[in-house]
């Protein structure tokens, strides 16, 4: 597969998938640009430093918080006022250098400072890499759920180079894979045959498996942004666009809220991939099989496919501050048959409990 696929959405973009590949941010940046913004955590000063002496430009860097908290309020204006102290114009370039968090915090920064300036995205995890570094959407969290505001804003371009992986920890890299996994239910049939040859290969950042994963997920993620940047073909009876790539979220977001951000994203998706599928066994459109494929799958690369940390009552309150509700009602991706993502408007309330005490066991 190419090194680098091309999201052709409203503003095409290239992302490049290579190790050492994050030595081309300078040709992305550009020479229009006098100033550059490393929004980085702290945990990766080091990595933003080294990025920034490359760059032919006066570089700020903005540290914030690890994790979900970044996405804040309060880092978001603190990275406005930032910018705007160091005289930042529509000429200049934010670079987001991170997890998902960040990228998705660097991503609405850029959007937001004088109604838009370019935007680079340097995933540094797996997770991001095949998720929230492509596809355009950026946002922050509120108090009452997850990326509850923000933008659709496509970067000029996403380096994600593979060595970047090798620091970091197994649960990290497992937490990714639930998003690959989710992938080949909703797409690509062939990263589920590569995840179930040899799920330990999979798992190991420098094979040559786990590099075609990564690839195969970015491209059919930038396939679908392609296709449906802003999710309008969500219809109950439509084809199912980008609103595909929420399989799995809609609990997955009421449990990470749940734990006030202490699981991993793709720990919440794997359980909530796990949910969706009893769902639709419970609704007639999948089978036992299917359903027992997603357990296997998720449960190989190290990921939990249980929960037992707060009743079906309180999980299904946050479940309707869901995004994709509209008005009262709930709306779920599930999938009718592997492969075949639908949107299920008002699913039975039976159905839904029944769902989530069979995954709620100890």
């Amino acid at each position: 597969m190419t090194d680098e696929i091309l999201v052709a959405a409203e503003r095409p973009y290239p992302v490049r998938v290579a190790p050492g590949c994050l030595g081309g941010l300078s040709d992305l940046v550009g020479s229009r640009a006098r100033r550059v913004a490393v929004i980085h955590p702290a945990v990766l000063s080091d990595l933003a430093r080294t990025v920034g002496r490359g760059l032919e430009a006066q570089v700020t860097y903005v540290e914030v918080p690890n994790g979900e908290a970044a996405k804040s309020v309060g880092t978001l204006a603190a990275a406005w006022d930032t910018l705007a102290e160091a005289g930042f114009t529509r000429s200049d370039v934010v670079v987001g250098l991170g997890g998902g968090s960040t990228t998705d915090l660097a991503g609405f920064v850029a959007a937001s400072f004088l109604r838009g300036v370019d935007y680079v995205s340097v995933p540094t995890t797996l997770l991001a890499m095949v998720d929230a570094a492509v596809g355009g959407k950026t946002g922050i969290n509120l108090r009452l759920g997850k990326n509850l505001v923000g933008a659709f804003y496509e970067p000029v371009g996403v380096l994600c180079d593979l060595d970047l992986l090798a620091a970091l920890p197994p649960a990290e890299v497992s937490s990714g894979m639930a998003e690959i996994v989710k992938a080949g239910f909703i797409r690509d049939a062939r990263i589920t045959e590569l995840v179930a040859q040899d799920p330990a290969d999979a798992l190991d950042v420098r094979s040559v498996r786990l590099a075609e994963l990564v690839r195969r997920a970015i491209g059919f993620k930038a396939d679908v942004v392609t296709a449906d940047l802003r999710e309008a073909t969500t219809a109950a009876e439509a084809e199912v666009g980008r609103e595909s790539l929420n399989y799995g979220h809609t609990l997955a977001h009421a449990i990470e809220k749940q734990e006030h951000f202490t699981w991993r994203h793709g720990e919440a998706v794997s359980v909530g991939l796990v949910f969706a599928a009893e769902v639709a066994r419970g609704l007639g459109l999948l089978d036992a099989a299917a359903v027992d494929l997603h357990r296997e799958q998720l449960a190989s690369v190290g990921l939990p496919i249980t929960y037992t940390g707060a009743p079906w009552e309180q999980l299904r309150q946050t479940m309707a501050v869901d995004k994709k509700a509209r008005g009262t009602t709930l709306r779920l991706v599930l999938l009718d048959g592997l492969r075949r993502p639908v949107v299920v408007e008002g699913p039975d309330e039976a159905v839904l409990r029944a769902a989530y005490e069979s995954i709620a066991v100890g």
